[in-house]
């Protein structure tokens, strides 16, 4: 069968991790002669990679796979395929269920997606789901990301077992990618362009532990910093307790590493703590965030948190808010409480109703956005190096991201100015102001790297 003719579409919903798969599929695609295109009136064939972390995204999921079913009907699409976690997860029920799916392919077995295509495109019903301690990695990409910055994903799966997630049941126990393959990978992509590298994976702060009998995050990151072209990598999914001074101290030293962690904390309060299965108490993260503070001043943290756990009381509720007034930390998401399916939290006694569960979301986001309306207004007279994502043609504004701003859940920096810069340009901007989350600046010389 001749590939050139065929045209792929591939949809990519849920996480960063999801989208690096999504990538090599396109890649391997690509490099198998299959035409890419994102017109769903032209795609033969679509590919949906599905999350299913929570329930929204489970829903949200299912509807993707549903919708595009129906171009079989009124486009030229012959075949739609499930691949990612609720791939993994509900083989045998998207196939009952959703019966315009043609074919699964589980977490770890996306690189067989041609071979699926392959059979699809031949009237065929091939799934491929291999066993979750498979791991695809160094597999060529194309990005979706305009070329300037890449997430590479470190390690797969997660050993931690934390009591409302999922994770190790859809990805497996964590494995990292070997270091070879992937400093392999990041001068591929630095050479095509990348100017900025996103370390992302269930937890990155754990990379080597199986491979090497020790963390080697900061060894990683001393290798990363060493290729030339590369300006800026940022560490995404860091747990508290597994940062060490070594970590911290290389964050400090490496120019090339930004000032940036993200710290999934979850809750503040230790029985809360303790039933969600995590590994930290309240204490111990005051400790390890001033620790992190004292070390690199300057320092953007961001964290997420859960609200309306089983049997999260009013008090847990208020101290939680306490903690965050008392953090303030830069940047800071929050959702109530999903229970998913198989899990332990699923099970337990008190859990709390839909509404107040969002209720006390609602009041922590509106109390993280006083704090970070004020820190952005405290910005004004900084000079920050800034790379730049594009701008607004009809505004005149050039579009640019500080270091504390990762992609897509950070704000950004906007300037006015006629000067045409390209995508993954670095820039030095001086504030002069802001407009809630994000910073409004002007150039603070004439230099562009």
């Amino acid at each position: 069968m001749s590939n050139a003719l065929h045209k792929i579409m591939l949809v990519s919903l849920g996480c960063d991790k999801n989208l690096v798969d999504s990538e090599m599929m396109l890649g391997m695609l690509s490099e198998a002669g299959f035409e890419i295109t994102n017109d769903e009136q032209e795609a033969e064939v679509v590919i949906v990679n599905t999350c299913c972390f929570i329930m929204d995204a489970k829903e949200e999921s299912i509807t993707t796979l549903i919708e595009y079913g129906k171009l079989k009907e009124t486009a030229k699409c012959k075949a739609l395929i499930a691949t990612g976690c609720l791939a993994q997860r509900y083989a045998d029920e998207i196939h009952k269920e959703i019966p315009e799916v043609d074919a699964v392919v589980g977490t770890s077995a996306f690189d067989k997606i041609i071979e699926v295509v392959r059979s699809v495109l031949g009237g065929g019903r091939q799934d491929a789901i291999e066993d979750l301690a498979h791991t695809v990695s160094g597999k060529p990409r194309v990005l979706s990301t305009g070329g300037h910055y890449a997430y590479m994903k470190i390690a797969e799966g997660c050993n931690k077992r934390c009591t409302y997630c999922i994770i190790p049941s859809i990805r497996g126990d964590y494995r990292s990618v070997p270091m070879e393959t992937l400093l392999a990978e990041a001068a591929r992509l630095v050479e095509g362009g990348v100017r900025e590298l996103i370390l992302v994976a269930q937890e990155t702060t754990l990379y080597g532990i199986d491979l090497y009998g020790e963390k080697r995050l900061p060894a990683l990151l001393h290798e990363l910093a060493k290729i030339e072209d590369l300006k800026w990598i940022r560490l995404l999914y860091c747990y508290p307790e597994e940062i060490t001074d070594e970590l911290i101290d290389t964050i400090a030293a490496e120019p090339k590493i930004c000032h940036y962690l993200d710290l999934p904390i979850q809750h503040s309060e230790d029985e809360v703590l303790k039933r969600m299965g995590r590994r930290t108490r309240r204490a111990e993260l005051e400790e390890t965030i001033a620790k992190i503070r004292a070390r690199i001043p300057d320092i953007c943290l961001r964290t997420t948190l859960i609200c309306g756990f089983p049997q999260e009381t009013e008090e847990d509720y208020d101290h939680l808010k306490s903690f965050v007034e008392k953090m303030r930390f830069d940047r800071l998401g929050v959702f109530p409480y999903s229970p998913e399916e198989g899990t332990p939290a699923e099970r337990m006694d008190g859990q709390i109703d839909e509404a107040v569960k969002k209720s006390r979301a609602e009041g922590i986001m509106a109390l993280q956005q006083e704090i970070a309306f004020e820190q952005a207004q405290a910005m004004e007279g900084r000079v920050l190096e800034c790379i730049v994502e594009g701008r607004i043609p009809e505004e005149n504004v050039l579009v640019c991201r500080s270091y504390m701003d990762a992609p897509d859940v950070d704000g950004y920096v906007f300037v006015d100015t006629e000067k045409e810069y390209m995508s993954g340009t670095i820039v030095r901007i001086k504030v002069t102001g802001s407009e809630e989350y994000d910073l409004i600046g002007e150039f603070a010389d004439e230099s562009a790297e």
